[in-house]
């Protein structure tokens, strides 16, 4: 195919120009590689203004507001503490079953009994005390603002926003608001979680009350429905499903948030008991405790999820009273029996400490082997990916290569070489009419060889720009410069690229090696059974958890936050290209196979083609964990935004902190509109609609 320039082709080619020149102009004009000091808005200054004066002249009305509302978590603790341990159970057990048979109860059955057998019913008690209360408060206002936007276009426009950055706003950098207006305490945490875990209540409700059909809508107004009753006894209804996995994802959310709100709020709960474990760096201790979250983050997962899939189900209104109320009819009864046993028998009231058991020891060991053992081959792991991979991303080729890293200097014939080559493999790529492919080769090797942090911010932020408006349009480019100019005036543009090349790292790592588990576990239903359990552990551990084993083996610094993104990162790539592949039309499968397609062929020309936008919203997924993961990544060493933030809520500068917060938080908007932006127009191209 002959090579043609156009519009796009003429743009790149300026971009790359533009780029070339900041490159060289850099070493004389220093305010291209550094922002000038004396230009830094001071806008960490103001927001500390603000806040002191919130803090004086009402933060009475916030200390009230928590006295309020530490009240129903002391009842449900007293109450969830005071029960049997046994009624406990069984009420779990049954709701367990109602939602999803009795496999469920089953599994959730011998989750309570783990909780029990490790020593940490109490503390377990305490967590769900906490879990009982934010997710209703998340709920509820969760659903009122959903409400609220679903009736109004201009609270739509409003609130949409205010979802983003609290989702994507690092937990650290608003505990300290939180903490300077509310005090320390429970409450601290209860709050915390209800920010982080109500905005997916909202996006479902307007998803869920959008999605009523009109036929449904005709036949309420045509029964005469007022506007009260058409909104409770007929949208409502009728979006049930989608409301009940918004109280999926808000439960989830606000189990996350556990640890985090132990950090501030100090009560005997198993987010404590991680905390504390970690920093004794008790491996096996911290680990069996983030189990305890994990199966109690599984089950609720299973229950809400049952119960969104039954909500459905349709219930003949000729049973008897005892037939349509079964399950609250063997709830009581068995409730009340378990009681009255426990009275009698002093083991089904609370757990003999005798019959505890711990292999937290056994688990220290086996970790203490393998790093001694092993000790050689870590260290080759670990100095191979962070000289060849890691700092080539960050300092770039010409920093990276040395005598010491690579067994040899850059010389000015290995630079021609390297230029011959990538102007090669671009011309090639626009010889086969695959310009865009020769530009991101262009870009890339720019990169490559100067570094992300060696790059003039001018020419990154112009990048990213035209970037964003090749791939979403003019408002996704100018929203993305704005965007990166607020990071470059506010004096974080270095901390930011460190933020990036870290987490680019571990996103694409996570993304490759994902999908490709992903793509096994489609085409293999005993590998997706094995998969799964592995993805749940993973996505529902507590994040603190996660860094324990890879700073035992590898200890402080930037390859062992790498890892640990990428353990936390992959799973959604994993999930999201198994779902794409499985979800193919049957019509298109049958139809390449009918003229002879190849297993090669119909899986890179047909089925990952057409699953690839799910994949990119894998990608999309990806991201937003792995900054999530970086924020705690911080504790290990690294050196980004994520260290501001820490160092901000360590210091209670809730300037510096938020600024570095709202920094990573404009990282992760930019990113997730130009992956959905991208995943829609493949979709039109492919005439595709995912649900």
């Amino acid at each position: 195919m002959p090579f043609k320039f156009n519009r796009n082709d003429l743009h790149w080619l300026g971009v790359i120009a533009v780029t070339l020149i900041c490159l060289s102009l850099q070493s004389e004009w220093a305010w291209m590689a550094k922002y000038p000091k004396d230009l830094i808005l001071p806008i960490s200054d103001w927001l500390n203004v603000i806040m002191d004066w919130i803090v004086e002249y009402l933060g009475w009305f916030f200390l009230g507001v928590s006295w309020a509302l530490e009240w129903p978590i002391k009842a449900v603790r007293f109450v969830l503490n005071a029960l049997p341990w046994s009624v406990t159970a069984f009420l779990f057990c049954v709701v367990a079953w109602a939602a999803s048979g009795w496999k469920l109860a089953a599994f959730t059955l011998v989750s309570m009994l783990y909780m029990l057998m490790i020593g940490y019913w109490s503390e377990s008690m305490n967590t769900l005390s906490l879990v009982a209360i934010s997710v209703p408060l998340a709920i509820l206002v969760g659903f009122a603002f959903g409400v609220w936007g679903f009736f109004s276009d201009r609270a739509e426009r409003i609130i949409m926003p205010m979802l983003d950055v609290l989702q994507t706003v690092p937990s650290f950098a608003y505990l300290l608001p939180i903490l300077m207006l509310f005090g320390f305490g429970t409450v601290v945490g209860l709050i915390a979680s209800v920010l982080y875990s109500f905005p997916p209540m909202v996006r479902n409700t307007i998803v869920g009350l959008r999605g009523v059909s009109p036929e449904i809508i005709e036949s309420g107004l045509m029964s005469g429905a007022k506007p009260g009753q058409l909104f409770w006894q007929v949208r409502v209804p009728s979006a049930l499903r989608q409301l009940l996995l918004g109280v999926n994802q808000a439960t989830m959310a606000s189990l996350s948030m556990v640890i985090i709100a132990s950090i501030i709020g100090g009560t005997a709960d198993i987010g404590w008991e991680v905390l504390s474990t970690i920093r004794k760096a008790q491996f096996g201790e911290s680990l069996l405790a983030g189990m305890v979250i994990a199966l109690m983050a599984m089950v609720i997962d299973r229950v809400t999820a049952g119960l969104a899939a039954r909500s459905g189900d349709y219930d003949p209104e000729d049973k008897s009273f005892a037939q349509r109320h079964r399950y609250w009819v063997v709830a009581a009864l068995g409730a009340a029996l378990f009681f009255v046993l426990a009275q009698i028998f002093g083991t089904l009231n609370v757990w003999p400490r005798t019959w505890e058991f711990s292999p937290a020891g056994v688990m220290n060991d086996g970790l203490t082997y393998v790093v001694v053992n092993f000790r050689g081959e870590i260290e080759t792991v670990k100095k191979l990916a962070f000289f060849f991979v890691m700092l080539p991303a960050k300092i770039g080729l010409q920093g990276a290569v040395s005598p010491f890293t690579w067994g040899f200097d850059l010389t000015l014939a290995h630079k021609i070489g390297y230029a011959a080559v990538v102007f090669a493999l671009a011309a090639w790529a626009a010889y086969r009419g695959r310009t865009n492919t020769g530009i991101a080769i262009l870009i890339f090797a720019i990169l490559i060889y100067f570094g992300l942090t060696g790059m003039p911010w001018p020419a990154l932020l112009l990048i990213c720009a035209v970037g964003g408006w090749k791939i979403g349009g003019r408002a996704l480019g100018v929203g993305t410069a704005l965007g990166l100019g607020f990071i470059v005036v506010t004096g974080i543009w270095p901390e930011a690229m460190l933020s990036v090349y870290l987490c680019g790292i571990a996103v694409l790592i996570s993304f490759l090696l994902g999908t490709a588990i992903g793509i096994w576990a489609a085409h293999n239903d005993t590998v997706s059974a094995i998969v799964r359990p592995f993805n749940d552990t993973l996505q529902t551990m507590p994040l603190f958890v996660l860094l324990i084993p890879f700073v035992m083996v590898f200890k402080i610094g930037e390859f062992t936050a790498l890892l640990a993104i990428i353990a936390y990162a992959i799973v959604p790539a994993i999930r999201y290209a198994e779902h794409g592949l499985r979800s193919l039309p049957s019509n298109v499968i049958e139809a390449a196979t009918m003229i002879g397609a190849t297993n090669r062929q119909m899986l890179w020309q047909v089925k990952i083609p057409l699953a690839l936008p799910v994949m990119m919203l894998g990608l999309n997924q990806t991201i937003m964990y792995g900054i999530a993961m970086l924020v705690i990544a911080a504790l290990v060493g690294t050196n980004g935004l994520e260290q501001i933030v820490y160092i901000g809520l360590s210091d209670g500068d809730f300037g510096v902190g938020i600024i570095a917060g709202i920094g990573m938080a404009i990282i992760a908007i930019i990113t997730d509109r130009m992956t959905n932006a991208w995943s829609r127009k493949r979709q039109e191209d492919l005439g595709l609609s995912i649900k």
